[in-house]
């Protein structure tokens, strides 16, 4: 679905992105993981077409994203800190992505019912904890019903019930046969959502294993302690 091919980009003297080629699968969940400044902001942005690789190609079903906005209708993106218009009421800002995405299919209303959105509908942005803001992300998001899902630290700052309804909508779409990328810090929190691990390191691809398997060749029984286990066999 998503197939990216040699693509480098540099910040200046800083290279973000060095020679990376992956293939991302529909009907797949995938963490997308790695220390700070490893590039995983970077290469989530170029998919979404917000950097322009200086070198390599970017496909996306079978179709070349350069010059092309079209396929951007197709994918849901949920920032790690969504910012919005701050005078604009919660209901306002909904009516103006809808507009933006002019999405002509049925909407999915399912997370707006259940995290009650239309109680909230008439707070200004600027009023809502980080929850709340979370909350909306996630709602714009799922509404379109994309093909893919860009999920940039989707449980940060909501509460554990949220957390959950958030984390059930993620497997829905994947066993719908939606592509799901994920980027956390909280390991322990992909375990029962992911199928795969990207690992990245200094703009370079690290590993891209299946999660049972990558469980299977480390002896350990979640993501996070095979992933160390596999960092500390590295460096021996």
């Amino acid at each position: 679905m998503i197939k990216i091919e040699n693509i480098t980009k540099h910040f200046g003297r800083f290279r973000a992105l060095n020679n990376l080629s992956i293939e991302l699968n529909k009907g797949e969940c995938i963490a997308l993981i790695g220390p700070n400044g490893c590039g995983k902001t970077t290469l989530i942005k170029s998919i979404l077409g917000m950097v322009l690789p200086e070198l390599g190609t970017i496909k996306f079903d079978g179709k070349s994203i350069k010059n092309d906005n079209e396929y951007r209708k197709h994918i849901g993106y949920m920032p790690q800190i969504g910012r919005y218009p701050e005078n604009m009421t919660i209901g306002q800002v909904i009516e103006m992505i809808k507009g933006i995405r002019n999405h002509t299919n049925d909407l999915d209303t399912e997370l707006y019912e259940k995290f009650e959105i239309e109680k909230m509908l008439n707070k200004k942005m600027r009023t809502l904890s980080g929850g709340t803001t979370q909350k909306v992300s996630a709602v714009l998001a799922f509404m379109f019903q994309s093909k893919v899902f860009i999920l940039d630290e989707p449980t940060a700052g909501l509460d554990p019930i949220s957390s959950e309804i958030l984390k059930n909508k993620i497997i829905d779409a994947k066993n719908k046969g939606c592509l799901i990328l994920i980027t956390s810090h909280l390991l322990s929190e992909l375990d029962d959502l992911v199928t795969q691990i990207v690992f990245m390191q200094e703009g370079k691809l690290i590993l891209h294993e299946n999660v049972e398997i990558l469980k299977e060749k480390t002896g350990e029984a979640t993501i996070a302690k095979s992933i160390i286990h596999l960092l500390k066999t590295q460096r021996a």
